[in-house]
């Protein structure tokens, strides 16, 4: 009998086709020490351990619910010692399944084929997958050397061009480069065509944020992404905010699944959220590690830059790849950057407590010597 003529898979959309995807090397990392994803490094509050615990079995049958979630959100950021000096209301919160699911649907909402995404360079690696799925062209303008300043004079002149979308991270990820919050409303104010995405996700470790004195009534075409992956450590279970004008919000959500966020993230987000002292504690560890890591580095003579995040870029005296391996044979993962515009051959460093930055540092230092 002969066999049958292979069908042929069909060919998907060309801006698919022409897609580099984005991925990361996530596997292998269970039981090493954790600096390469500048995740949370001791894990979220035991608050949350115990919500997760007593989640009722029959519940996970049923479709989630969100009802108070947005609420408890605005609570937290009103609770912040910034403040807000515009109260936000229950329409003005997009819940998402993290915040690349958020950067996913702002684009597939708000990007056309042949409209342009403006952001910086280096910056997070998703914007431009996400940009390219849409046939956005990616305009990314360098940073400012030395230092990796926000190049704003730039940034003003690419706006005059009225991109779609202006993509900010704030703090940048991996430079650390932070716009301050005037900067982020003047960007907004001189570009009304323009929908300006904040991505805060690192703001916790930095205190950059333009939530506190926003009013999305007057700066309508401001959006700011926020989570609970890197300070209260869910990132495992995916829990993403979007803030802004109503009318934004409600676009961006169009399109996504109406349980995108899965009740253990709710659940989980419930308890972070109302555990802050636990997530003010852990920030301020980071920010004690930092500064001894700054300390040492600086006192070795060693070429590194730190500014905004929970995350360093420091260039070895030796191969960025070879150190990086050495590390991680030794246990301990850093991420490097080799490709990466401005900052091909160095390493990026996630900042966990004391205790494990005296680790690293005592296996790097010996690396290095």
């Amino acid at each position: 009998m002969a066999m049958p003529e292979p069908i042929p898979a069909p060919e998907a959309r060309p801006d698919v086709e022409r897609l580099r995807g984005y991925s990361a090397p996530l596997e292998g990392r269970r039981g090493l020490l954790r600096l390469d994803f500048n995740e949370n490094t001791i894990g979220p509050s035991p608050a949350v351990t115990e919500a997760l615990r007593s989640y009722p079995a029959d519940q996970v049958a049923v479709y989630p619910e969100y009802d108070g979630l947005r609420e408890a959100l605005i609570a937290n950021l009103q609770a912040s010692p910034a403040g807000l000096a515009h109260p936000l209301t229950i329409d003005q919160v997009g819940l998402f399944n993290g915040v690349d699911a958020a950067i996913h649907a702002v684009i597939h909402a708000y990007g056309s084929a042949g409209d342009t995404l403006l952001t910086t360079s280096p910056t997070f690696g998703y914007y431009a997958p996400c940009a390219g799925m849409q046939g956005m062209a990616i305009e990314a303008l360098p940073h400012d050397l030395p230092g990796f300043r926000f190049p704003l004079e730039a940034m003003r002149t690419a706006l005059q061009r009225r991109p779609k979308i202006l993509m900010l991270c704030n703090p940048n990820n991996p430079t650390g480069t932070r716009v301050p919050a005037e900067q982020v409303l003047e960007l907004a104010a001189a570009a009304p065509g323009t929908l300006l995405v904040v991505d805060e996700l690192y703001e916790a470790f930095t205190g950059d944020s333009v939530l506190p004195k926003v009013d999305f009534n007057v700066h309508a075409n401001l959006l700011v992404l926020r989570s609970l992956a890197k300070t209260a450590g869910l990132a495992g279970l995916r829990m993403g905010f979007a803030i802004g004008a109503a009318g934004v919000v409600d676009r961006v959500s169009r399109v996504t699944g109406p349980y995108d966020v899965n009740s253990l993230a709710v659940t989980a987000a419930f308890a972070a959220l109302g555990d802050q002292d636990y997530t003010d504690h852990y920030v301020a560890e980071v920010a004690r590690a930092r500064d001894y890591l700054v300390s040492q580095l600086t006192q070795s003579g060693a070429v590194f830059h730190c500014d905004g995040g929970n995350y360093l870029l420091v260039w070895p005296r030796r191969s960025a790849e070879a150190v990086e391996q050495q590390l991680r044979s030794a246990g301990i993962l850093v991420r490097g950057m080799a490709g990466k515009p401005q900052i091909d051959g160095a390493l990026r460093v996630s900042i966990g407590t004391l205790e494990q930055m005296q680790r690293f540092w005592t296996t790097y230092a010996q690396l290095e010597s």
